[in-house]
């Protein structure tokens, strides 16, 4: 699998607004996994819409910046893909659903422990 270090979030900050790294990264994250069980573009911008939801066009424009930056790994995946069987929709939905989970418990393990101890 490949990590992306730097992504382009100017086209998606024009349509999410103020967004936030953080939910860009998830969506990221999110891409890797669908990747990983081998789904299309459309396949993962359908999962995450329906699981985690999260719009079709932050999935594309993330998915898109992800092509740009990795054009040699998309080359062979697209090739690759269409040998792979696909994955059920039950596992989808729990495969997206743990990784939303776990990434809501790293990013509790992350927060600054200052901010926790200002509880009122």
């Amino acid at each position: 699998m490949f990590f992306v270090t730097h992504i382009t979030y100017r086209s998606i900050n024009n349509i999410m607004g103020d967004s936030s790294a953080s939910y860009i990264h998830m969506v990221q994250h999110l891409i890797e996994k669908c990747l990983i069980f081998n789904m299309s573009k459309e396949e993962c911008m359908e999962a995450l819409s329906k699981h985690a939801n999260i719009k079709p066009v932050i999935t594309s424009t993330v998915w898109n910046e992800l092509e740009k930056e990795n054009k040699e790994f998309f080359e062979a995946y697209s090739q690759s893909q269409m040998k792979e069987e696909r994955m059920s929709e039950t596992k989808t939905s729990a495969m997206i659903q743990k990784t939303i989970s776990d990434h809501d418990h790293d990013e509790e393990n992350t927060k600054d422990p200052e901010d926790q101890s200002q509880t009122p």
